[in-house]
């Protein structure tokens, strides 16, 4: 029997909103909320020092909808005040521990192509932080979905084993831990590290924070399966929301900005067309359309600068 894949869409406060959804009926949320300080024509912009007061009503709510083997996986960045980093994510994590949170893990989300620029004191950002929180110490995960394919390390080290490589190395320092380096023969793929190797979203969406497709998609296929439900308290131009669609699960999303609930609505309407498409046709036409609208940015960018000159 087919299941109907079900996205709902909400327009207010999150705090507001996810009183409406049931007990431990999430499977998973990715969301990226506003940072401290930003997006104050939307959400105010709330100051560092406020930041862990306003979010623990929300993340509360999250806790609640959570399933007990569900996750939750927070984007989330510290900002620069006056030449030094803010610690308000630091005490978040601490303050969602106290309420309940179990801090998992934490990955890293690398910007391949950051936008470049200079400072006094610092260099570029070309990472993000992506928290994992949990309910419990064992929650749903299919690591093998996220596998990679061997590195061309593989091809020369293993072509020569030595006699130590055939059986487990114990550690020379006494630490307990070995190798045992031909176990990786007859392996094509490996489980992937915590660092996410992703570039930024340039399709123009009209929002402010736009991470790309394939961070939630990289999440959606390790910790659910299909029909699971994914939800996105902050959802913006509702990335999370068309990639758990695409990827035949269900989805909820809240917003309190009215014009992108309208546009997330739009996107979603035709999303049901690329399952008529065979995958890699679908993929090369994301990305030549991501490409364009990428070299057109920059074309524009570049002669903006020029002209200043």
């Amino acid at each position: 029997m087919k299941m109907e894949i079900m996205t709902n869409i909400f327009l207010g406060d999150s705090k507001e909103k996810l009183k409406l959804l049931s007990d431990n009926s999430i499977d998973l949320i990715v969301t990226s909320p506003p940072y401290a300080d930003q997006r104050k024509n939307t959400y105010g912009g709330i100051p560092p020092d406020k930041y862990v007061d306003w979010f623990l009503p929300i993340s509360k709510q999250l806790l609640r909808v959570l399933s007990p083997t569900g996750t939750f996986i927070l984007n989330i960045k510290e900002k620069v005040m006056e030449g030094e980093r803010s610690t308000y994510v630091m005490e978040l994590i601490i303050a969602m521990r106290k309420q309940g949170w179990l801090w998992t893990e934490e990955f890293i989300w690398h910007k391949k192509n950051s936008y470049p620029g200079k400072w006094p004191n610092r260099f570029r950002d070309s990472w993000e932080r992506l928290l994992q929180f949990n309910k419990q110490k064992h929650f749903n995960m299919y690591q093998e979905k996220v596998m990679v394919p061997m590195g061309s390390w593989a091809k020369t080290r293993l072509k020569k084993l030595s006699d130590t490589d055939k059986i487990r190395d114990n550690s020379k320092v006494g630490s307990g831990f070995g190798k045992n380096i031909s176990n990786w023969l007859e392996r094509d793929k490996a489980y992937p590290t915590n660092v996410l190797h992703l570039a930024t979203e340039c399709n123009n969406k009209n929002h402010s924070a736009t991470f790309p497709e394939e961070l939630p998609e990289w999440f959606i296929k390790l910790f659910t399966k299909e029909n699971d439900t994914v939800l996105d308290p902050f959802m913006g131009s509702g990335t999370t929301l068309i990639v758990a669609n695409k990827m035949k699960r269900n989805s909820i999303g809240i917003d309190i900005v009215p014009e992108y609930i309208e546009m997330v609505r739009k996107q979603l309407r035709p999303v049901e067309i690329h399952f008529l498409e065979p995958k890699g046709t679908y993929e090369k036409i994301k990305s030549e359309r991501r490409n364009a609208v990428c070299r057109a940015k920059y074309r524009n960018i570049s002669s903006k600068t020029y002209s200043k000159s």
